[in-house]
């Protein structure tokens, strides 16, 4: 087979919006650990992974470099109160077209995978409200590893022990809203997909070098 084989998918403002759940998981959890105020959007950049995000806010609220156990600590209340958060978002939603996509590929017998920089455990529950994580055979994730070009590459890499034999830039292609998603997956060698669904616009996209670009996932898909 030469034609699309595995497609991997970034989650926040790709897939769902969660309404700004994982922000307030986070303050919470450094208001619970540490009494402080803890903003990670004025400290961190879209598409960033979380160990990125969970380190970057600590050194700017608190003033130093956290220990491997405060992370752990941080990561495990972060983790817990975004499983009671996610289901109380009120803004939570599916993006447009989402679930008919991912129905129209696994239809077609591609193989789907996420590819987060979310931990393992964030992402999957930032999927549970819209029942995405079913369509789901594997992931990457920010909790493999804190660099987006190394876990995309991870997920590739799981993509191809699937199928059985490695895969062509043309057979596989990593789907995201930023310019760092389309970055990882370029140095990951496969077709990159922007999606201008988040906070980066369809040209912005295309100047990140995009092989595609679509205003939303309603659009028609390339490859399928």
């Amino acid at each position: 087979m030469t034609g699309l084989i595995a497609v991997l998918f970034d989650i926040d403002e790709t897939l769902v919006h969660t309404g700004g759940a994982g922000a307030r998981s986070w303050a919470w959890a450094f208001d619970q650990l540490y009494g402080v105020a803890a903003d990670i959007g004025a400290h961190t950049s879209a598409g960033e992974t979380d160990p990125q995000v969970g380190r970057q806010t600590f050194r700017a609220v608190l003033g130093r470099e956290p220990s491997h156990d405060e992370l752990a600590r941080l990561y495990a209340k972060y983790l817990w109160h975004l499983s009671e958060e996610i289901w109380s978002s009120a803004a939570y939603r599916v993006l447009d077209g989402a679930p008919e996509l991912l129905t129209r590929l696994t239809e077609a017998g591609v193989i789907l995978g996420v590819t987060s920089g979310a931990m393992e455990g964030a992402a999957r529950t930032k999927l549970e409200p819209g029942k995405l994580n079913r369509y789901f055979v594997f992931g990457s994730y920010g909790s493999d590893s804190p660099d987006r070009i190394e876990l995309t590459r991870l997920g590739i890499a799981k993509a191809a022990k699937i199928h059985g034999q490695d895969l062509s830039p043309r057979q596989v292609y990593v789907v995201g809203d930023t310019p760092l998603d389309i970055a990882a997956g370029h140095a990951a060698h496969a077709t990159t997909v922007g999606v201008a669904s988040g906070h980066y616009t369809a040209e912005d996209l295309h100047a990140a070098k995009a092989d595609h670009v679509v205003k939303s996932l309603t659009e028609p898909f390339p490859g399928l």
